[in-house]
């Protein structure tokens, strides 16, 4: 059985110590490839640099979320298109709108979202993307570039309401589920929401160090997240589906595969 993490934040300085063990950690339980994620153009470089020491097992993203796009340059954009010709390199984000906590101003959040929407599109790449509390304005601007996404987009770590899943789901997205759904704090709504969930929309991932899910037997000291968990995910996912979990499994990885050109 083989899953694919499709969101993994290993720049984080919290893997610093055993970033390669953890990938091999993930690798003996089967979650491979992984996709790290780059979140500003600094994270994006080193993500890229780190995923091509490890062909086919590691990929990057290369974007700046919308809490960084206050950090970006004239020179951002461009920069993130040089990285975007490297082969490791599957799909342009993260990025998106984030009015939660808005680290960055939200004319900002929407400028630097748009031009990263025209960056996927003219290297014909995937979005991959964040929206949190913003979702008006996150699909006013989605819906504008419907035309032109051709390459795919998915909702990364997907927590909202059903009326957001179906105008995701309408915009032909796929959707990106997460240890959220183990947290009967705050994720119980998910566990119908991924019912309406079509499987060739469905992907999975742990966005590690963060969202350990809270169900886990053996809870990890150290409270991180790592991608060997999304096993524990894919098998919460299948409970909730009523799914074989190795039919499911290979369903989800054929899926991502496809999705992201691995």
């Amino acid at each position: 059985m083989k899953i694919i993490d499709i969101g993994i934040n290993l720049m984080h300085r919290s893997f610093n110590e055993d970033r390669e063990q953890v990938v091999e950690s993930a690798i003996e339980a089967g979650v491979t490839p992984l996709i790290i994620t780059g979140t500003c153009e600094r994270s994006s470089i080193e993500a890229a640099k780190y995923a091509s020491r490890y062909p086919n097992k590691l990929f990057s993203t290369a974007g700046v979320h919308p809490h960084d796009v206050k950090s970006c340059t004239h020179d951002t954009i461009k920069n993130l298109g040089k990285l975007a010709e490297k082969d490791c390199v599957v799909a342009i984000g993260e990025c998106g709108l984030d009015y939660n906590r808005d680290f960055s101003p939200r004319d900002m959040q929407r400028k630097y979202f748009e031009q990263q929407i025209e960056l996927a599109c003219n290297k014909k790449l995937p979005l991959f993307l964040h929206e949190r509390d913003a979702f008006e304005d996150f699909y006013k601007i989605l819906e504008k570039y419907k035309n032109d996404l051709m390459n795919g987009v998915v909702v990364h770590c997907f927590t909202g309401n059903k009326e957001e899943l179906q105008a995701y789901l309408d915009l032909g997205c796929h959707i990106g589920i997460t240890g959220w759904i183990c947290d009967e704090r705050r994720g119980k709504h998910l566990i119908d929401l991924v019912k309406l969930i079509p499987l060739n929309k469905l992907m999975i991932e742990t966005d590690a160090p963060f969202l350990t899910p809270r169900n886990l037997e053996e809870k990890p000291k150290n409270g991180r997240n790592e991608p060997k968990y999304l096993v524990h995910i894919l098998d919460e996912i299948a409970y909730y589906l009523n799914e074989d979990i190795e039919d499911l499994a290979n369903r989800v990885y054929k899926n991502t595969k496809l999705f992201f050109s691995i």
